[in-house]
Protein backbone atom coordinates (compact mmCIF):
# COMPACT_ATOMS: atom_id res chain seq x y z
CA UNK A 1 0.00 0.00 0.00
CA UNK A 2 2.78 2.51 0.79
CA UNK A 3 4.75 1.69 -2.46
CA UNK A 4 1.48 1.92 -4.39
CA UNK A 5 0.86 5.78 -2.76
CA UNK A 6 4.28 6.61 -3.33
CA UNK A 7 3.86 5.69 -7.31
CA UNK A 8 0.80 7.39 -7.52
CA UNK A 9 2.33 10.63 -6.15
CA UNK A 10 5.39 10.04 -8.59
CA UNK A 11 3.25 9.43 -11.38
CA UNK A 12 0.98 12.93 -10.14
CA UNK A 13 4.20 15.11 -9.73
CA UNK A 14 5.39 13.52 -12.44
CA UNK A 15 2.80 14.35 -15.16
CA UNK A 16 2.80 18.15 -13.51
CA UNK A 17 6.34 18.66 -14.02
CA UNK A 18 6.38 17.41 -17.75
CA UNK A 19 3.36 19.78 -18.23
CA UNK A 20 4.95 22.95 -16.14
CA UNK A 21 8.32 22.34 -18.14
CA UNK A 22 6.31 22.19 -21.30
CA UNK A 23 4.68 25.40 -21.10
CA UNK A 24 7.17 27.01 -18.72
CA UNK A 25 6.79 28.66 -15.11
CA UNK A 26 7.32 32.07 -16.12
CA UNK A 27 4.01 32.37 -18.46
CA UNK A 28 2.22 30.05 -15.85
CA UNK A 29 2.72 32.41 -13.04
CA UNK A 30 2.57 35.53 -15.28
CA UNK A 31 -1.03 34.22 -16.23
CA UNK A 32 -2.11 33.28 -13.06
CA UNK A 33 -0.72 36.52 -11.79
CA UNK A 34 -2.95 38.65 -14.15
CA UNK A 35 -6.21 36.71 -12.82
CA UNK A 36 -8.95 39.14 -11.92
CA UNK A 37 -9.47 38.57 -8.07
CA UNK A 38 -13.82 38.58 -8.01
CA UNK A 39 -13.69 36.08 -10.81
CA UNK A 40 -11.30 34.10 -8.57
CA UNK A 41 -13.73 34.57 -5.83
CA UNK A 42 -16.51 34.26 -7.67
CA UNK A 43 -14.77 30.56 -8.42
CA UNK A 44 -14.54 29.56 -5.17
CA UNK A 45 -17.72 30.15 -3.76
CA UNK A 46 -19.27 28.15 -6.36
CA UNK A 47 -16.74 25.36 -5.32
CA UNK A 48 -17.83 25.18 -2.29
CA UNK A 49 -21.55 25.96 -3.01
CA UNK A 50 -20.97 22.34 -5.38
CA UNK A 51 -19.37 20.25 -2.40
CA UNK A 52 -22.24 21.86 -0.08
CA UNK A 53 -24.63 20.16 -2.60
CA UNK A 54 -22.53 16.69 -2.59
CA UNK A 55 -22.62 16.93 0.64
CA UNK A 56 -26.93 17.35 1.00
CA UNK A 57 -26.87 14.81 -1.63
CA UNK A 58 -24.52 12.17 0.12
CA UNK A 59 -27.18 12.93 3.52
CA UNK A 60 -30.04 12.46 1.07
CA UNK A 61 -28.70 8.80 0.43
CA UNK A 62 -27.50 7.99 3.81
CA UNK A 63 -31.30 9.07 4.61
CA UNK A 64 -32.94 6.19 1.86
CA UNK A 65 -30.37 3.69 3.14
CA UNK A 66 -31.59 4.24 6.79
CA UNK A 67 -29.45 6.68 8.82
CA UNK A 68 -30.55 10.11 9.86
CA UNK A 69 -27.40 12.48 9.70
CA UNK A 70 -28.12 16.68 10.54
CA UNK A 71 -27.20 18.61 7.35
CA UNK A 72 -24.48 20.54 9.65
CA UNK A 73 -22.74 16.68 10.53
CA UNK A 74 -23.39 15.60 6.66
CA UNK A 75 -21.62 19.54 5.94
CA UNK A 76 -18.44 18.77 7.91
CA UNK A 77 -17.81 15.23 7.26
CA UNK A 78 -17.81 15.96 3.23
CA UNK A 79 -15.70 19.00 3.80
CA UNK A 80 -13.40 16.71 5.30
CA UNK A 81 -13.32 14.11 3.07
CA UNK A 82 -12.81 16.31 0.36
CA UNK A 83 -9.86 17.59 2.33
CA UNK A 84 -8.15 14.45 2.70
CA UNK A 85 -9.06 13.66 -1.04
CA UNK A 86 -6.79 17.46 -1.97
CA UNK A 87 -3.78 16.01 0.36
CA UNK A 88 -3.84 12.29 -0.01
CA UNK A 89 -2.41 10.26 -2.79
CA UNK A 90 -4.97 8.49 -4.94
CA UNK A 91 -7.75 11.15 -5.67
CA UNK A 92 -11.26 10.37 -4.60
CA UNK A 93 -10.17 7.61 -2.97
CA UNK A 94 -8.90 7.93 1.05
CA UNK A 95 -11.64 10.38 1.24
CA UNK A 96 -14.40 8.39 0.29
CA UNK A 97 -13.06 5.86 2.48
CA UNK A 98 -12.65 8.21 5.74
CA UNK A 99 -16.72 8.91 4.98
CA UNK A 100 -17.67 5.70 4.90
CA UNK A 101 -15.74 4.74 7.79
CA UNK A 102 -16.68 7.76 10.15
CA UNK A 103 -20.29 6.92 9.28
CA UNK A 104 -19.87 3.42 10.42
CA UNK A 105 -18.69 4.86 13.50
CA UNK A 106 -21.55 6.99 13.56
CA UNK A 107 -24.01 4.19 13.88
CA UNK A 108 -24.83 2.95 10.29
CA UNK A 109 -23.93 -0.79 9.41
CA UNK A 110 -20.27 -0.78 7.44
CA UNK A 111 -22.09 -1.89 4.58
CA UNK A 112 -24.66 0.85 4.15
CA UNK A 113 -22.43 3.36 5.26
CA UNK A 114 -19.76 2.18 1.65
CA UNK A 115 -23.10 2.25 -0.18
CA UNK A 116 -23.61 6.19 0.40
CA UNK A 117 -20.45 6.78 -0.60
CA UNK A 118 -20.53 4.24 -3.74
CA UNK A 119 -23.73 5.94 -4.69
CA UNK A 120 -22.65 9.47 -4.06
CA UNK A 121 -20.03 9.33 -6.47
CA UNK A 122 -21.76 7.29 -8.99
CA UNK A 123 -24.32 9.82 -8.99
CA UNK A 124 -22.22 12.66 -9.27
CA UNK A 125 -20.66 11.18 -12.03
CA UNK A 126 -23.94 10.30 -13.88
CA UNK A 127 -24.89 13.58 -13.54
CA UNK A 128 -21.75 14.83 -14.59
CA UNK A 129 -21.43 13.15 -18.15
CA UNK A 130 -25.28 13.59 -18.32
CA UNK A 131 -24.30 17.47 -17.92
CA UNK A 132 -21.79 17.42 -20.60
CA UNK A 133 -23.74 15.45 -23.12
CA UNK A 134 -27.13 17.84 -23.03
CA UNK A 135 -24.79 20.78 -23.21
CA UNK A 136 -22.66 19.07 -26.40
CA UNK A 137 -24.93 19.62 -29.12
CA UNK A 138 -25.72 23.04 -28.23
CA UNK A 139 -22.18 24.00 -28.25
CA UNK A 140 -21.90 22.49 -31.90
CA UNK A 141 -24.93 24.43 -32.38
CA UNK A 142 -24.00 28.27 -31.23
CA UNK A 143 -20.60 27.92 -32.17
CA UNK A 144 -19.51 29.86 -35.12
CA UNK A 145 -17.50 27.39 -37.85
CA UNK A 146 -13.94 28.73 -36.73
CA UNK A 147 -14.61 28.39 -32.78
CA UNK A 148 -13.82 25.36 -32.26
CA UNK A 149 -11.55 22.41 -33.72
CA UNK A 150 -12.78 22.14 -37.60
CA UNK A 151 -13.13 18.31 -37.36
CA UNK A 152 -15.71 18.87 -34.16
CA UNK A 153 -18.31 20.83 -36.92
CA UNK A 154 -19.07 17.78 -38.44
CA UNK A 155 -20.68 16.80 -35.46
CA UNK A 156 -23.08 19.39 -35.81
CA UNK A 157 -25.24 17.46 -38.85
CA UNK A 158 -29.03 17.40 -37.65
CA UNK A 159 -28.77 13.62 -37.33
CA UNK A 160 -26.39 13.76 -35.47
CA UNK A 161 -27.07 16.18 -32.93
CA UNK A 162 -30.29 14.10 -33.00
CA UNK A 163 -28.87 11.28 -32.19
CA UNK A 164 -26.66 12.83 -29.57
CA UNK A 165 -30.22 13.89 -27.97
CA UNK A 166 -32.03 10.41 -27.56
CA UNK A 167 -29.06 8.82 -26.28
CA UNK A 168 -28.75 12.46 -23.35
CA UNK A 169 -32.27 10.97 -23.06
CA UNK A 170 -31.73 7.22 -22.86
CA UNK A 171 -28.63 8.18 -20.28
CA UNK A 172 -31.60 10.11 -17.84
CA UNK A 173 -34.02 7.35 -17.98
CA UNK A 174 -31.41 4.49 -18.02
CA UNK A 175 -31.28 4.49 -14.12
CA UNK A 176 -35.01 4.49 -13.58
CA UNK A 177 -35.33 1.44 -15.78
CA UNK A 178 -32.87 0.13 -13.38
CA UNK A 179 -34.43 0.28 -10.57
CA UNK A 180 -37.46 -0.87 -11.85
CA UNK A 181 -35.92 -4.24 -13.14
CA UNK A 182 -34.01 -4.72 -10.04
CA UNK A 183 -36.06 -7.96 -8.93
CA UNK A 184 -35.68 -9.41 -12.00
CA UNK A 185 -32.07 -9.62 -12.57
CA UNK A 186 -30.38 -12.78 -11.86
CA UNK A 187 -28.55 -12.26 -8.22
CA UNK A 188 -30.96 -10.32 -6.94
CA UNK A 189 -31.69 -12.99 -4.28
CA UNK A 190 -28.32 -12.82 -2.93
CA UNK A 191 -27.89 -11.21 0.29
CA UNK A 192 -25.35 -8.16 -0.87
CA UNK A 193 -28.13 -7.05 -3.70
CA UNK A 194 -30.95 -7.54 -0.89
CA UNK A 195 -30.59 -3.65 0.60
CA UNK A 196 -30.09 -2.10 -2.74
CA UNK A 197 -33.28 -4.19 -3.99
CA UNK A 198 -35.04 -3.58 -1.08
CA UNK A 199 -34.30 0.75 -1.65
CA UNK A 200 -35.31 0.30 -5.54
CA UNK A 201 -38.36 -1.06 -4.63
CA UNK A 202 -39.84 0.88 -2.03
CA UNK A 203 -39.21 4.28 -4.09
CA UNK A 204 -37.76 3.99 -7.12
CA UNK A 205 -39.04 7.40 -8.54
CA UNK A 206 -37.96 9.18 -5.38
CA UNK A 207 -34.81 7.55 -5.44
CA UNK A 208 -33.93 8.53 -9.07
CA UNK A 209 -35.05 12.28 -8.69
CA UNK A 210 -33.98 13.77 -6.04
CA UNK A 211 -30.14 12.36 -6.42
CA UNK A 212 -30.38 13.58 -9.74
CA UNK A 213 -31.59 16.75 -9.31
CA UNK A 214 -29.11 17.31 -6.18
CA UNK A 215 -26.36 15.95 -8.73
CA UNK A 216 -26.98 17.60 -11.77
CA UNK A 217 -27.45 20.93 -9.27
CA UNK A 218 -23.77 20.45 -7.98
CA UNK A 219 -22.23 19.73 -11.04
CA UNK A 220 -23.56 22.64 -12.66
CA UNK A 221 -22.29 25.06 -9.47
CA UNK A 222 -18.65 23.14 -10.33
CA UNK A 223 -18.62 23.98 -13.76
CA UNK A 224 -19.84 27.16 -13.12
CA UNK A 225 -16.62 27.25 -10.89
CA UNK A 226 -14.60 26.52 -14.15
CA UNK A 227 -16.38 29.16 -16.21
CA UNK A 228 -15.38 31.77 -13.21
CA UNK A 229 -11.54 30.38 -13.29
CA UNK A 230 -11.81 30.98 -17.26
CA UNK A 231 -13.05 34.43 -16.88
CA UNK A 232 -10.60 34.91 -14.82
CA UNK A 233 -7.61 33.79 -16.85
CA UNK A 234 -9.77 35.65 -19.78
CA UNK A 235 -9.15 32.10 -21.57
CA UNK A 236 -11.12 32.86 -25.02
CA UNK A 237 -13.37 30.15 -25.00
CA UNK A 238 -16.93 30.33 -24.64
CA UNK A 239 -19.16 28.91 -21.66
CA UNK A 240 -20.60 26.68 -23.21
CA UNK A 241 -17.86 24.67 -24.57
CA UNK A 242 -16.52 24.55 -21.00
CA UNK A 243 -19.43 22.45 -20.18
CA UNK A 244 -19.18 19.38 -22.29
CA UNK A 245 -15.13 20.10 -22.42
CA UNK A 246 -15.55 19.80 -18.13
CA UNK A 247 -16.97 16.20 -18.10
CA UNK A 248 -13.28 14.87 -19.34
CA UNK A 249 -11.29 17.12 -17.19
CA UNK A 250 -13.20 16.26 -14.00
CA UNK A 251 -12.80 12.60 -14.81
CA UNK A 252 -9.09 12.84 -15.89
CA UNK A 253 -8.97 14.57 -12.03
CA UNK A 254 -11.34 11.76 -10.33
CA UNK A 255 -8.31 8.92 -11.42
CA UNK A 256 -7.21 7.43 -8.86
CA UNK A 257 -3.51 7.78 -9.80
CA UNK A 258 -2.00 10.90 -8.60
CA UNK A 259 -2.37 13.62 -5.68
CA UNK A 260 -5.37 15.41 -5.49
CA UNK A 261 -5.95 15.23 -9.12
CA UNK A 262 -2.71 17.19 -10.01
CA UNK A 263 -1.63 15.82 -13.13
CA UNK A 264 -3.91 14.43 -14.73
CA UNK A 265 -6.33 17.42 -14.52
CA UNK A 266 -3.74 19.64 -15.84
CA UNK A 267 -3.14 16.97 -19.03
CA UNK A 268 -6.76 16.56 -19.79
CA UNK A 269 -7.37 20.28 -19.99
CA UNK A 270 -4.08 20.77 -22.03
CA UNK A 271 -5.48 17.70 -24.58
CA UNK A 272 -9.41 18.86 -23.97
CA UNK A 273 -8.96 22.76 -24.21
CA UNK A 274 -5.99 22.65 -26.75
CA UNK A 275 -8.92 20.71 -29.15
CA UNK A 276 -10.91 23.92 -28.99
CA UNK A 277 -8.20 26.22 -29.72
CA UNK A 278 -6.81 27.30 -26.20
CA UNK A 279 -2.87 27.59 -25.56
CA UNK A 280 -1.39 25.27 -23.47
CA UNK A 281 -0.25 27.81 -20.99
CA UNK A 282 -3.97 28.69 -20.67
CA UNK A 283 -5.04 25.26 -20.27
CA UNK A 284 -2.75 24.32 -17.66
CA UNK A 285 -2.86 27.70 -16.05
CA UNK A 286 -7.01 27.23 -15.71
CA UNK A 287 -6.51 23.75 -14.29
CA UNK A 288 -4.28 25.40 -11.81
CA UNK A 289 -6.54 27.78 -10.90
CA UNK A 290 -9.65 25.50 -10.27
CA UNK A 291 -7.36 23.17 -8.53
CA UNK A 292 -6.69 25.81 -6.00
CA UNK A 293 -9.98 25.79 -4.79
CA UNK A 294 -10.09 22.44 -2.99
CA UNK A 295 -6.79 23.12 -1.64
CA UNK A 296 -8.38 26.39 -0.20
CA UNK A 297 -11.32 24.87 1.02
CA UNK A 298 -9.14 22.19 2.81
CA UNK A 299 -9.40 23.88 6.14
CA UNK A 300 -12.52 24.04 6.50
CA UNK A 301 -12.33 20.01 7.10
CA UNK A 302 -10.63 21.11 10.20
CA UNK A 303 -13.89 22.22 11.78
CA UNK A 304 -14.83 19.58 14.68
CA UNK A 305 -17.73 17.50 13.60
CA UNK A 306 -21.07 17.59 15.39
CA UNK A 307 -21.89 15.93 18.57
CA UNK A 308 -22.94 12.61 16.91
CA UNK A 309 -25.27 12.28 19.73
CA UNK A 310 -26.89 15.32 18.63
CA UNK A 311 -26.78 14.88 14.84
CA UNK A 312 -29.09 12.25 15.19
CA UNK A 313 -26.88 9.05 13.93
CA UNK A 314 -29.50 6.20 13.85
CA UNK A 315 -28.92 3.53 11.76
CA UNK A 316 -31.92 1.51 10.22
CA UNK A 317 -32.09 -2.21 10.29
CA UNK A 318 -33.25 -4.43 7.59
Amino acid sequence: MRRARLLRLAASLGILAALLAWVGWQPLLQALGQAQPLWVLAGFALALLANSLCAWRWRALAQRLGHHMTASWAWVAYLRGQALNAVLPGATVGGDVWRAWVLHRAGMPLARASASVVLDRLFGLWALVLLGAAALGPALAWSAPSAAWPRLQALADPAVLGLLALATLLLALGPLALLRAGARVPWAKRPWWRGWLELAQRDPVGLWTQPLALSLAAQAATVAALVAAARALEVPLAWWWLVPAATPIFIAAALPVGLGGWGTREAAAVAVLGLLGVPATQAVALSVLFGLYPLLQAPLGLWPLPDLQRSGGTAGKS
